[in-house]
């Protein structure tokens, strides 16, 4: 029996740890928080994405159709909330008309459920909606992502899994004879206490921090994290029934962002956003969160100032404008809805999206993965990732096993 140990409690990680322990392997789950999910998983949208965005025959297209399926299946299996509600990608102007049709013929090469309708029909699904034209999507959904993991939590212990929180991975080095060793720390009430585990595989799941994992275990991984903080909004309660179901822009085929948009939880409460502006922590939920650190290691990424050079004007400035403006936050809703004013809208809360950037300054469009003997470093699994979370984890799996 392997020894596999895996670094990282969010959606992913977790899921890795049941498919594994599932297989058979002795597996040692490792989070530094004292809960699941305290990052990524548990500061996103709960969207379930139908997968029609993303490029046809890449990973991402592949995962998050058959992700939607596998991810709505387990919750109906495990009683996890969810909700099939489809969602509308509206055309606002006539000039965004050509690039909503590029999306509903993407979404037909990958497999997606979803037609273009006019302005009258789209009413019909929103009665506030304001648009030219607009594509309807029917297999979205949204989910408690954080139940979902709870759930994997329990499943993977189930079947023999070790999991830990409150540790985490402090040095790793490869054994001469194959294997790794990981040292550790774990913070309890009583104090922190160290340790050392043999494994045969390291799966490196830990997101914002997946490049420094990858480091401290002597990889160079291919590209570096930058992090990207999106903040939300709430309807006031009053201003609810202006949504009823998911009501996205048409995105900007050049930025992996999906553009601020209004998503009905399953509470019944309408959230707005997120935005994009540059994290100066890798947890930095605030603008105040500032970590030295997180910030040097930007600034001394070559990558980072070739990606500032080609988005910080206009959008760059677009984004901070809208994070430190309310006004201009509800002017981004009422081009979708627009009876939403300023005085519509309450902050609830922000996410932080560990962005894999290259060398050159781009962004890692598609799942990264990087390998070494005994070692698989998950560099970019972003969203559609929680989605597609049951599939990337047997694709690790494999790829552990291989």
């Amino acid at each position: 029996m392997r020894r596999v140990v895996v670094i990282g409690g969010g959606i992913l990680g977790l899921a890795v740890a049941r498919e594994l322990a599932g297989r058979g392997d002795e597996v040692i789950l490792l989070e530094k928080e004292h809960r699941w999910a305290a990052h990524q998983t548990g500061n996103n949208s709960n969207v379930v994405h139908a997968g029609l965005y993303y490029k046809p025959g890449s990973h991402k297209a592949r995962m998050s159709v058959a992700g939607n399926r596998s991810i709505l299946a387990f919750a109906r299996e495990h009683g996890v909330p969810a909700e099939v509600c489809g969602k509308l990608v509206v055309a606002t102007q006539r000039s965004e008309r050509a690039a909503l049709h590029v999306l509903a013929e993407r979404a037909q090469a990958n497999g997606v459920p979803a037609r273009l309708i006019g302005p009258a029909e789209a009413r019909e699904y929103e009665p506030e909606v304001a648009c030219v034209e607009a594509l309807r999507v029917e297999t979205t959904g949204i989910i408690d992502f954080p139940a979902v993991c709870e759930t994997l939590a329990q499943l993977s212990a189930a079947v023999g899994a070790d999991l830990r929180l409150g540790t985490r991975a402090v040095a790793i080095r490869s054994r001469a004879g194959g294997g790794v060793d990981i040292a550790t720390e774990t913070r309890t009430d009583s104090g922190t206490a160290s340790g050392t585990l043999r494994a045969d595989v390291l799966v490196n799941c830990a997101g914002l921090h997946a490049d420094r994992v990858a480091e401290l275990a002597g990889v160079r991984p291919r590209a570096r994290i930058v992090p990207f903080r999106g903040e939300y909004y709430e309807l006031n309660p009053e201003k609810r029934h202006l949504v009823r179901g998911l009501i996205y822009p048409v995105p900007d085929p050049s930025l992996p962002f999906l553009g601020v948009h209004l998503t009905r939880m399953l509470d019944g409460s309408v959230h707005a956003g997120p935005n994009a502006v540059l994290a100066l922590r890798r947890e930095g939920y605030r603008w105040r969160d500032v970590s030295p650190r997180d910030v040097a290691d930007v600034a001394r990424f070559p990558g980072a100032w070739r990606l500032a050079r080609r988005y910080a004007f206009p959008v760059g400035y677009d984004e901070v404008w809208r994070s430190l403006s309310r006004k201009r936050f509800a002017r981004s809703l009422a081009r979708l809805v627009p009876a939403v004013g300023r005085g519509d809208i309450t902050r609830h809360g922000s996410g932080v999206r560990a962005q894999a950037v290259l060398p050159d300054g781009s962004l890692a469009d598609d799942f990264l993965i990087d390998r070494a003997p005994g070692q698989v470093h998950v560099l970019n699994a972003p969203s559609p990732a929680a989605t597609s979370a049951l599939e990337i984890a047997r694709h690790i799996a494999d790829s552990a096993e291989a």
